[in-house]
């Protein structure tokens, strides 16, 4: 039976991590779910993407784990499969199907090391750094690995922040929350991530791997203390 694209991320993301032991696309839910649960989530969930939604819920010491996404995506990610080059005309699908694997998974990851507060605006914050920071090093390996010589450009790279960082638009957001939020976290993924391009493949997963173990406000003291550090001669 061939690997989905789904399966293959979810794979990558537990080799660099840790295995959570879920099969995550068994928490894909379907258009009218998404409703339900979005109308649940409350008037700041009208602002999120239309294209994929992740949904968390605790119950009886459960998590539960809802992953939508778009017919329009899905459909644009098989007529345009990432894994016969990354393009214009898919990686803004690719970065929604990415990060929202992402966030269920570091989700899952939390919450078995038993971090229960999911609902707050930290928690919130801690996914959508790490997935950004996640989901550009994915689009590296993606962009490498149909390179002749398996490096990435400086145009390259350039061309991934664009469209993972620079087209972010924070201020649309009405809810102050969210504004805020992805503010925040788009810039330190940003800089965080221009850190990480000058260490060299070892050090790089060293590095993520001390990271992802952090809370949010110490990824974020860490990020910044990296933007404060005086740079090498």
């Amino acid at each position: 039976m061939n690997a989905t694209l789904f399966s293959e991320i979810q794979r990558l993301f537990e080799r660099t991590y840790v295995q959570v032991g879920i099969n995550l696309e068994d928490c894909l839910i379907d258009r009218s779910r998404c409703g339900q649960l979005s109308r649940a989530a409350g008037a700041s969930a009208r602002e999120l993407s239309e294209l994929a939604r992740t949904f968390l819920r605790k119950s009886h010491d459960r998590l539960h784990i809802g992953i939508y996404y778009s017919r329009w995506l899905i459909e644009q990610l098989e007529k345009h499969d990432p894994r016969k080059g990354v393009t214009d005309e898919n990686i803004r699908c690719l970065i929604a199907f990415v990060e929202e694997i992402n966030h269920a998974l570091h989700a899952a990851i939390q919450f078995q090391r038993g971090v229960r507060e999911i609902t707050t605006e930290d928690f919130a914050r801690n996914l959508e750094l790490q997935a950004q920071v996640d989901t550009y090093l994915v689009l590296l390996l993606f962009v490498a690995f149909f390179r002749k010589t398996q490096k990435v450009s400086r145009a390259d790279r350039r061309w991934l922040r664009f469209h993972l960082f620079s087209r972010h638009t924070p201020h649309a957001y009405a809810d102050a929350n969210l504004r805020g939020r992805y503010l925040e976290t788009t810039e330190l993924a940003e800089q965080y991530t221009l850190f990480l391009d000058a260490l060299n493949g070892a050090r790089r997963v060293d590095e993520i791997r001390l990271f992802h173990a952090l809370d949010y406000q110490a990824k974020k003291q860490h990020i910044l203390a990296l933007m404060d550090a005086p740079e090498s001669k």
